[in-house]
């Protein structure tokens, strides 16, 4: 943080000439069209999300933004086509969690590096992960749902849709102290109805997800794993109020632009975003989602991705979760 507002002081002080063409390049940005890089298959929830975005940039800017789904490989084919692009700001990865602290911890080899083979634009979204439990059990807190487990160890399965919710659910049994047998679905929609048939006794997944399956009545919600209660989620416990404050993970959407894209059109890119987010008709959309706005900084994006990364490491590490 200090060498860049360094280097930005000291641009300050040149002369006005050399300064000017920079300041016009950020100001005429876009010119063109941009496109937004999505690792997932159209329809999935970044996938809605940055399309929300591409539609608001496309009004604000006058000029398309692209919504380009590069699925498959974890997210590991778009982060290449990203790291790859032209650093010129017109291409950008629109993505999630997956890529920049899931995939540096799950794979011991990687073809991109998340730190430095990109330049981060701003966090878009923050989203914690909701612990549901079968109403077959009648267990309506967390501290019942631990108690019961650490009395029947290793009686009881728990189900995951995702790569992300299986880390959540391992950080739970490594606070909770609990032995659970896991289970693995491909999504979390195959995992309800075992929720429901107590097959699993239970589960943790994204807040939309939950909203989903709480609907069903097949399940009661537990605990939000944020230190805050979640407002699209009201009534649900955060992980302080169910006597788990160290029960923290969350899910999340960001903008990383190629390495090497001028600091200027990354700090208009930011601006942008971050403007067409906030606008109350954006913002309500994304709202419904379960996915409310959670801007930063580029420099904040380094520092949370950084973070993001350790704090999956130390999960992944302990309880050897491997890509399956």
């Amino acid at each position: 943080m200090t060498s860049r507002i360094g280097r930005r002081g000291a641009l300050a002080g040149m002369s006005a000439a050399l300064a000017a063409p920079a300041i016009a390049r950020a100001d005429g940005f876009p010119s063109n069209r941009v496109t937004l890089v999505v690792p997932f298959p159209p329809g999935a929830s970044t996938d809605v999300t940055m399309r929300v975005m591409a539609d608001k940039l496309t009004q604000m800017w006058g000029q398309t933004v692209l919504v380009d789904n590069k699925g498959g490989g974890n997210g590991i084919i778009a982060a290449e086509a990203v790291k790859n692009a032209k650093p010129d700001g017109y291409t950008l990865l629109a993505t999630s969690s997956m890529t920049h602290a899931g995939n540096p911890v799950l794979y011991d080899k990687l073809s991109y590096d998340p730190i430095n083979d990109f330049e981060p634009v701003t966090r878009m979204s923050l989203v914690p992960m909701c612990v549901l439990v079968t109403k077959k059990l009648g267990i309506k807190t967390l501290a019942e749902l631990t108690a019961r487990l650490q009395a029947e160890p290793g009686k009881h399965n728990y189900g995951a849709g995702a790569i992300s919710a299986r880390v959540a659910g391992e950080l739970y049994k490594m606070l909770a102290k609990v032995d659970a047998v896991y289970v693995g679905y491909k999504n979390n929609q195959l995992a309800a109805p075992d929720l429901n048939n107590g097959i699993i006794s239970f589960m943790v997944c994204d807040v939309g997800s939950a909203k989903m399956i709480l609907n069903s009545g097949w399940a009661d919600a537990l605990a939000v794993t944020q230190a805050e209660p979640y407002p699209q989620m009201p009534g649900v416990p955060s992980a302080v109020q169910a006597g788990m404050p160290d029960l923290i993970f969350t899910t999340w959407s960001a903008f990383y632009a190629p390495k090497g894209t001028p600091r200027d059109t990354v700090l208009k890119l930011n601006k942008d975003i971050i403007a067409a987010g906030s606008a109350p008709e954006i913002a309500a959309k994304l709202d419904s989602m379960a996915g409310g706005p959670s801007f930063t900084t580029p420099e904040g994006l380094m520092a949370f991705t950084k973070s993001e990364i350790e704090a999956w490491r130390k999960v992944v590490k302990a309880a050897n979760i491997k890509i399956e």
